[in-house]
């Protein structure tokens, strides 16, 4: 059902119409996915408007839009925010966010990285302060996903207590918001600037970095998954180029050169598969196993989205490095996952520290 959603609503034009648009999705899509498919309300607990669903069926979804590159906002409102959302507890911001998320009249997303680009707690500097008259916050945030078009902005930043997460208007005053220019034009980032802008809190002062470890660990299975789909397509793509494309009067694809790099991605592909799959398996369960099989996950379809996206061009030959293919889509896509919320090798480091190796 979401494979005929998606390859009826993000084709090839219309993923390169949208990408050249500063929002960056369809608001019609964005509304029929919601009304249509409730996309949005996936994981939100059925009181609160949504359908109860889990890691896996989120893992399902993901994989489908990152087959065909959907340009929407969705992992930063539905990966980002109601995990934030979901793992903080807060009944008062879950009742007065949630249920207008599930419905796709509200737009979120989850700022949380700065200008050192660091994924872990000590790259959180921006400040929030309670004067008396409530919470404000300064500092800046960068890479943020849809940032610029975000309806409500969840916000990790500085307290006396220590890391904490606070919610803010997209258009509350003191917050100026600037959309970047990024190597994959289909996912929007944006740069945030805080002053003194108005926030309410979420949850426990001083506990944010715990509900943030789990929701990273959580985005990293959730964007795997996504990696898989790019994956797959990009493997697709080249295995059906390979049987027409004809060389020396036979289609290259019986050339052994193109045969052994079908074989290869085909293992990637499958193994990424298995790896991504499992972890979304330990994100439904909330397993003991999740941080390390997230860093797993996520380094190996990295990897393996990234190998395969580039082989995908090199078969395809000349026509592949044009920029009326879209080969060179995916690889961005790939690239660019690749670094977000860390690359593989800080993974594969990550990982050897929660195996304690």
């Amino acid at each position: 059902m979401v494979r005929r959603f998606v390859e009826a609503n993000s084709s090839e034009a219309a993923v390169r119409e949208q990408m050249e648009t500063e929002r960056g999705f369809d608001p019609a899509v964005w509304s029929e996915m919601a009304a249509q498919l409730g996309l949005q309300s996936l994981i939100i607990p059925e009181e609160l408007g949504g359908q109860g669903f889990g890691d896996v069926e989120l893992g399902i979804v993901l994989e489908e839009m990152g087959r065909s590159l959907l340009c929407a906002p969705y992992f930063s409102t539905v990966v980002l925010a109601v995990n934030t959302l979901l793992q903080a507890g807060d009944e008062d911001a879950m009742r007065a966010l949630l249920p207008d998320i599930a419905s796709g009249e509200t737009i979120a997303t989850l700022a949380f990285a700065e200008q050192g680009g660091r994924w872990d707690q000590s790259g959180i500097e921006a400040s929030a302060r309670n004067d008396g008259g409530g919470w404000k916050i300064h500092g800046t945030k960068l890479y943020v996903l849809d940032g610029h078009t975000a309806d409500v902005v969840l916000v990790a930043a500085r307290t006396a207590a220590g890391v904490s997460l606070f919610h803010v208007a997209g258009d509350a005053a003191g917050l100026t918001r600037t959309p970047l220019a990024t190597l994959d034009p289909t996912r929007k980032q944006a740069r945030l600037d805080f002053d003194g802008v108005e926030a309410t809190a979420i949850g426990t002062d001083g506990a944010g970095w715990d509900v943030l470890s789990t929701v990273l660990d959580l985005a990293a299975v959730a964007l795997a998954a996504e990696q898989v789909g790019g994956a797959q397509r990009c493997l697709d793509m080249s295995v059906e180029y390979a049987k027409q494309r004809v060389q020396f009067g036979r289609p290259i694809g019986s050339f052994q050169a193109i045969k052994h790099k079908c074989a290869d991605m085909l293992l990637e592909v499958e193994s990424a598969r298995s790896a991504a799959y499992y972890a979304g398996w330990c994100a439904f369960e909330r397993s003991d196993e999740l941080p390390a099989v997230a860093s797993l996950a996520k380094s190996y379809c990295s990897d393996a989205f990234l190998h395969v996206a580039s082989e995908n061009i090199q078969i395809h030959g000349g026509i592949g490095f044009t920029w009326e293919h879209p080969a060179h889509l995916y690889f961005r896509r790939a690239k660019s996952t690749d670094l977000l919320f860390g690359d593989s090798t800080y993974h594969r480091e990550l990982l050897a520290q929660r195996i304690d190796i």
